[in-house]
Formats: structure tokens, C-alpha cells, sequence
């Protein structure tokens, strides 16, 4: 079953500092998730910030409507460098997901490489060229959006 990949960059006029406190607290995820997604984050006690091994449980509508509870972990973080967060229980079959950050002269780098596998083998493949990679650059556009309007950017972001 074939592994697929969604790479996007994003230029934003901020510093390192601001960005990651904005991205390492999960309850923002929610600021920059569209809202046909259906996002809601159900775990009790949220932490404020992200650590290795904090399990972050939400229920989402990734797919015609459909609502789904998707579990993920962050497994690394390098502070002011980089997460990871992998799904533990959701509507892939695989999904890695890494958010990196950079200075740059006049602001930030910021990276995310998603690795991802959908479910239902050969048939889910199919989907993928049909739907999925198609709905996931539109989530990630929103959140370019989101972005911009948070921190400024350049209104440039690459994908791949």
C-alpha cells in the first residue's frame, strides 16, 4: 500500500519565540482547523503546552461528514525547532505528521511534512487522488490563511 506525503512552507512575519508558543499549545489547533472539520478537542485536562507522550484526543469530521474520534501523540520536540505528532487512533492507517520552524531574516520558516497512509488498502489509494490529498491541501491552505491573518505572512505557501 503506497505511503503518500503533503509538504507545505510558510514565510510568516513573526519570530521563533511567538510562533512556537503559538503552535507547542494544542488549544490553538482548534484557531487554524477549518470548521467544516468539525474539530473539537475532547481531552479533559488539557495541558497548555505540548510534551513528549501527551495524548490529544478529538472528535473530527474528516470525510463526508462523517464524525470520528482521532487520538494523536506527540512523540518528539525539539523546543523552538520542531514537534512530531503521529495519530494513534483516527481515519488513516498511518499518519505522521512533523511541524518545523526556522529564523529567517524578516521572520519565520515554518514546515509541515505530513506522511500518510489512508485506510481501506487499494481502494483507499484510489481516494486518495480522488479526495483526500485534494481535502488536505484545502485544510492546509485554511490554516495558511489562519497564519497570515495571526502573524502576517507572505501570502506565499508551497506544496508538494
Amino acid at each position: 500500500m503506497p505511503l503518500f506525503t503533503l509538504m507545505t512552507t510558510q514565510k510568516l512575519a513573526t519570530d521563533v519565540e511567538t510562533l512556537w508558543d503559538f503552535i507547542s499549545s494544542p488549544k490553538n489547533l482548534e484557531k487554524i482547523t477549518p470548521p467544516s472539520m468539525g474539530f473539537a478537542i475532547v481531552t479533559p485536562d488539557l495541558p497548555e503546552k505540548m510534551y513528549p507522550g501527551v495524548l490529544i484526543a478529538y472528535d473530527v469530521k474528516p470525510l463526508w461528514g462523517l464524525k470520528m474520534r482521532w487520538v494523536s501523540e506527540i512523540t518528539h520536540i525539539v523546543h523552538l525547532t520542531y514537534f512530531i505528532d503521529v495519530q494513534r487512533m483516527g481515519p488513516y492507517r498511518f499518519w505522521h505528521h512533523q511541524h518545523h520552524v526556522e529564523a529567517i531574516p524578516g521572520g519565520v520558516i515554518m514546515r509541515d511534512i505530513v506522511h500518510y497512509q489512508p485506510p481501506l488498502g487499494w481502494l483507499g489509494a484510489g481516494l486518495n487522488r480522488l479526495v483526500i490529498h485534494r481535502q488536505l491541501t484545502t485544510i492546509f491552505e485554511y490554516r495558511r490563511r489562519k497564519m497570515d491573518e495571526i502573524f502576517g505572512g507572505d501570502g506565499v505557501n508551497g506544496y508538494r
